[in-house]
């Protein structure tokens, strides 16, 4: 019996060709909550942008952000939260202020980046999100580095490997987190206080940093826009967000 669905935000909840949430996913969403069954937003995004996608007027039962670094509860109160490792921070502070590329931070309440340049600017629109603030390091904790730099150029990240998750979402972008980091981090947080076992969930996603939480579900749905990487480790795949995916899936299901 599934209690509870982890939905990704881009690519699977969101079209960014459509900048909006499919009609068929919005009333897919309310008719699982009409009958019980928590839906649960798990996304890289934190929750200040959030508030700003076509996603952000969804009352969903719960919040996995910053790829599980920050969860809140349904009134996006902190439930927990799992800052990235002290020893990885003078290097991620150092490339911050040396502008070479674009890297933006991600505290429990503010986004801020070094620099903007026009692989940034493409970058967020592809998204369709805003180019962030700029601005300087305040000494808080960083729950997310985000590097806007291309799969080539990863060499610079090496020094961090030790002690953080990397993983790309985007041709130019790659996210830096805490070494036990990942979507799966929050979701056990979040299942643990919610009492609700692994194999009673299930979980949408369409990009790299979906696969771990599509083979830790009990159902994990690949949806029909995600790369072949992702198809092959999830249970079912589905047609893509702008084809009503969400809704036909939770349809063979038997969930509305």
């Amino acid at each position: 019996m599934i209690k509870a669905i982890f939905f990704d935000a881009d690519g699977t909840l969101i079209s960014h060709r459509q900048n909006a949430v499919p009609p068929s996913a919005r009333a897919a969403l309310g008719e699982l909550q009409r009958r019980g069954i928590r839906c649960i937003l798990a996304t890289g995004r934190h929750i200040t942008e959030v508030e700003c996608l076509p996603v952000g007027d969804i009352p969903f039962d719960g919040y996995v952000t910053v790829n599980g670094q920050l969860c809140l509860d349904e009134n996006k109160h902190p439930l927990s939260d799992s800052p990235i490792a002290a020893e990885a921070m003078p290097a991620i502070i150092r490339h911050f202020r040396e502008k070479k590329v674009p890297l933006v931070l991600k505290e429990q309440d503010r986004i801020y980046v070094n620099c903007v340049t026009d692989r940034l600017r493409a970058t967020q629109a592809d998204i369709s999100t805003a180019v962030p603030d700029l601005g300087e390091y305040s000494g808080k904790p960083i729950y997310q580095a985000v590097y806007y730099i291309p799969q080539e150029e990863d060499g610079m990240l090496a020094e961090l490997a030790p002690y953080c998750y990397m993983t790309r979402w985007h041709k130019n972008g790659i996210d830096l987190l805490d070494r036990q980091g990942g979507k799966v981090r929050g979701i056990r947080e979040y299942l643990e206080r919610r009492g609700i076992l692994p194999e009673e969930t299930m979980a949408f996603g369409d990009g790299d940093n979906d696969i771990e939480m599509l083979r830790f579900a009990g159902i994990g749905v690949a949806m029909g826009n995600a790369s072949d990487a992702v198809k092959a480790q999830a249970d079912y795949v589905t047609a893509s967000v702008d084809k009503d995916g969400i809704a036909l899936a939770l349809q063979h299901f038997g969930l509305i």
